[in-house]
């Protein structure tokens, strides 16, 4: 097993399982049910979109007065003549979905690794972390070749399951894949009420309504994590040249040098980041920013760290 330095950024072009594994160890350093201020603040300082965690139906019992009218058993009540109201108890553990993108579009780096490495290497320290935590883990990966759902459980043999599916090669290469809409409707399906979302994409197809309106209804009974994995190019056009580029089916030539060319890529990055963090914080869902530059471990230290 190969040692990983947690002060180091990702590396790579495809995720590594040696790196994954290796990755426990550090993991024990976070603590995933530990949410810092920090987190909160990136929702935008609203109120959680975590409506709490699932409740068990426990009993009936004769209403007594401060009890929540909402819970009033109505069939009871009709047939005994008498106000009775259904009592809960809340669900003592809180499944972690882990949704990761491994799509075409995030096979793309121009530092230490690329965007699907990042995020492999982020669920692989956030699942080591909600297993030591004795959490049920699953995820959904979503690739250009369909998707692969793993349902939570608590095991080792759980964990290891999702880092080999998150290390296999795509069978076919597909120019778009799973649409992020159809990923969050899956994810949907498969989470409990209550359960820890996580979220990690560059999210380039997130924004449209449909996709919103999924995500929308996946926050309502969910604590949603998003994580934002991104390259320092994408942000910025490389110094003014001719660059050959490609999209794996079409070739073409790009010239940076052209000024409109650069005011227009500069409007287009700004309009999907403020689309982006808007549609977050209208859902009060905190966006954990996580750039190939990042060493993972670091990053989600700053906001699930044990110490401190």
């Amino acid at each position: 097993m190969l040692p990983v330095d947690p002060a180091l950024p990702a590396i790579g072009v495809e995720p590594s399982l040696d790196r994954l594994l290796a990755l426990r160890f550090p993991a024990r350093q976070l603590d995933i049910r530990r949410r810092r201020r920090a987190l909160t603040q990136l929702a935008g300082g609203q109120r959680s979109n975590f409506r709490g965690r699932g409740l068990e139906f426990e009993e009936v019992r004769g209403y007594q007065p401060g009890d929540d009218i909402r819970a009033i058993d109505w069939r009871v009540t009709a047939r005994t003549g008498e106000a009775h109201t259904k009592l809960f108890h809340e669900e003592r553990e809180r499944p972690v979905l882990l949704v990761i993108d491994q799509r075409s579009a995030m096979r793309f780096g121009s530092r230490h690794c690329f965007k699907n490495v990042l995020a492999a290497e982020l669920g692989a320290l956030l699942a080591w972390s909600a297993l030591d935590s004795n959490e049920r883990v699953g995820a959904l990966i979503i690739r250009d070749d369909g998707h692969r759902e793993l349902r939570p459980r608590n095991s080792r043999r759980a964990v290891l399951g999702l880092l080999s599916a998150l290390c296999e090669t795509p069978t076919t290469s597909v120019a778009e894949g799973m649409a992020f809409e159809d990923a969050l409707r899956t994810a949907r399906r498969i989470a409990r009420t209550g359960s820890s979302v996580f979220l990690l994409s560059d999210f380039h197809d997130a924004t449209p309504a449909p996709a919103r309106e999924q995500l929308f209804q996946l926050a309502r009974h969910t604590e949603i994590t998003a994580l934002q994995c991104s390259d320092p190019l994408e942000a910025t056009l490389p110094p003014p040249g001719i660059y050959a580029v490609t999209d794996g089916h079409e070739r073409c030539e790009l010239d940076t040098g052209r000024a409109a060319l650069q005011e227009a890529h500069r409007r287009a990055v700004t309009e999907k980041h403020d689309a982006l963090q808007s549609m977050f914080q209208q859902l009060a869902i905190p966006c954990i920013a996580a750039s190939t530059d990042d060493a993972p471990l670091e990053l989600l230290n700053r906001y699930f760290g044990t110490s401190g």
